[in-house]
Order: C-alpha cells, then sequence, then structure tokens
C-alpha cells in the first residue's frame, strides 16, 4: 500500500490539536487504500503543544513529532517535517484546520488517476480576514511576480499534496533563509491547482501578526528576485542625471542672467531627500547581504530536542 505523510508544523497549539487529530482520523478511515503517518513538529511551543502531542502518540502509533530545542519558524518546521516523513506521497497542514482535510481524498484521486506531481490549494475569497491584510497581500502577489521569474499563485496555501520526487528535489535546496512558496513553485513539476473559500481557525489565535507578514513577504522579495538591486542602482542614476541638469541651469542662469542662487532651506530639503534615497538603496543591498551573511554561517535551520522517530533516519 502507497502511504500519504501529513506534516503539520505547530506552535503554540495546544487548544487546536485534539481538534485536527479528529478531523484526519475521520479522513484517514475514508481512504483505507492508503496508509497513513502524521508527522507533527513542535516549534519551540510554550504551550502545552508537546504534551498534546505525546498524548495523541500514545493513543495512535502513527502518531510522531518532533520538537524542536526552541521556535525556529514555520520555514524550519516545513522543512523537518518533509525531512522526516517517509511517505510516498506528503502533504503539508496547519493545525487549525484553514486547511480543508475533506480536500484530502481528491487531491489525492488527482495525482494517481491524472498523473500530477503536486495538487496546491489556494484560496479563492479572504473573507474574515482584516480588509488591509487582503489588500496588502494582493499587492505583494502582484508586485512578486512583476519582479520575480518563478510564478508565485496568488491565495496559494502550504497545503499540498507532493510526490516524494518533488519533495525530495526541494529537499535538495538546503539554504537557510527558505521561503517555501518561493520553493515549490521554483522546483517546478506539474501542479494542479484545486479551489476553496476562506476559513477560520478552529480554535486559538494566528500567530501571524501584519508586521510578520510583511517580513515574511520582504524575505520571499529578496529570496526570489534581484529587482530591489537594480532599483537602488537606477534611483542612483537618476538622481545623478538630476543633479547634473540642476547644475548646468543653475550655471547658466548665474552667467546669463546674473540670478543668484536661492536660500538654504530649499538646499536643506533637497539634501535631506538625497540622503533618504541613499540610506534607502544601502539598506536593499544591506537586506542582501545580511541574508548572505547567514547562509555563509552554514547554521542548522532547526536543532531537535526531543522525538518519538524510533528507528526512522538519522539527520
Amino acid at each position: 500500500m502507497k502511504k500519504i505523510s501529513i506534516v503539520v508544523p505547530c506552535y503554540n497549539e495546544e487548544k487546536t490539536l485534539p481538534i485536527f487529530y479528529k478531523e484526519i482520523k475521520k479522513i484517514s478511515k475514508m481512504m483505507s487504500e492508503v496508509d497513513f503517518e502524521f508527522v507533527f513538529i513542535n516549534d519551540g511551543s510554550n504551550d502545552n503543544t508537546l504534551e498534546e502531542l505525546k498524548k495523541l502518540a500514545k493513543k495512535d502509533d502513527r502518531v510522531k513529532y518532533i520538537s524542536f530545542s526552541r521556535n525556529f519558524g514555520k520555514e524550519a518546521g516545513i522543512y523537518a517535517g518533509l525531512e522526516y516523513a517517509t511517505g510516498d506521497y506528503i502533504t503539508l497542514m496547519d493545525a487549525d484546520l484553514q486547511d480543508p482535510p475533506e480536500l484530502l481524498p481528491k487531491m489525492y484521486d488527482l495525482m494517481v488517476k491524472e498523473g500530477y506531481d503536486s495538487v496546491g490549494t489556494r484560496r479563492v475569497t479572504r473573507q474574515g480576514e482584516p480588509l488591509i491584510r487582503s489588500f496588502c497581500a494582493r499587492c505583494f502577489y502582484k508586485l512578486i511576480n512583476k519582479m520575480s521569474k518563478t510564478e508565485m499563485v496568488d491565495g496559494a496555501r502550504d497545503y499540498r499534496l507532493m510526490t516524494r520526487q518533488m519533495v525530495n528535489s526541494i529537499l535538495s535546496m538546503k539554504e537557510y533563509n527558505r521561503y517555501s512558496k518561493g520553493l515549490f513553485n521554483f522546483v517546478g513539476f506539474e501542479t494542479k491547482w484545486i479551489e476553496y473559500e476562506n476559513r477560520k481557525r478552529v480554535a486559538g489565535e494566528t500567530k501571524w501578526s501584519f508586521w510578520k507578514l510583511m517580513l515574511y513577504a520582504f524575505d520571499g522579495i529578496i529570496a526570489f528576485s534581484t529587482v530591489p538591486l537594480s532599483i537602488a542602482t537606477f534611483l542612483g542614476i537618476l538622481f545623478c542625471i538630476v543633479s547634473f541638469i540642476a547644475i548646468i541651469i543653475i550655471i547658466t542662469k548665474t552667467l546669463c542672467f546674473g540670478d543668484p542662487v536661492g536660500g538654504w532651506p530649499s538646499m536643506v530639503c533637497i539634501l535631506f531627500f538625497v540622503s533618504g534615497i541613499q540610506l534607502f538603496c544601502i539598506g536593499i543591498i544591506g537586506a542582501y547581504l545580511s541574508k548572505t551573511y547567514l547562509e555563509t554561517k552554514k547554521r542548522p535551520i532547526y536543532i531537535i530536542k526531543e522525538e518519538n522517530l524510533g528507528d526512522k533516519k538519522e539527520k
């Protein structure tokens, strides 16, 4: 029998885990033609997430968990889950049930019967989200698709079913600064998209503040586009040209018309404006350098403190 591994990154999800397990257990019973394993990643939670996972593992030997030594972030959780999953097919899900488990049978059928390498999900609505967050999300996808050669699908979730071959291709990229939505598309393979309406969390609170989402979006742009560096170069050239033209105009007016140079307030404003542009460009360059600096350190993407993987492969 084929096996499906369900990878579930968790951070402070003690309230949602019993509900999630109940729902995913129903789906596993419906799909009796395949085996299942549930790989939970405790990403340094400071509530009782780990205790809940241990309870589930005692009841069901299909439940495997990995507990990090601290919070390494969702991207590290995804990478660890994919690395230790042993299934022929691997899917990612959030424990808050915003990723509908009932779509899994359809996703599996599409892969088996129609030969897709991946079946992904995307939200067609953002009902229930703050308007400013939805607006910024749409703007981000429009922006990054213009800046990057790797296409990003608007509304795409991490929830997708993938073949072992595709997962191995993703794992072959060992970069420290990871942006999985981009990596999934970067490796290629034939993907089928399933659309669904947005869902709210079943319990608990989201861990993604507006500021965290902005930083995550910025990481995605840096990871899959060098256009911001080109913008910095373009702005530098543009201001050099403007400054040269302004110098010619001032010299001409002074020599031909005896027009004295304007007062210092305008000059101070120009200096502040140009200095701001310079700092902005330096900041862009610094962001790329900082990512390069972190990559050269070769630090581990995550550190495991506790697990129940048994005789599974050693990292």
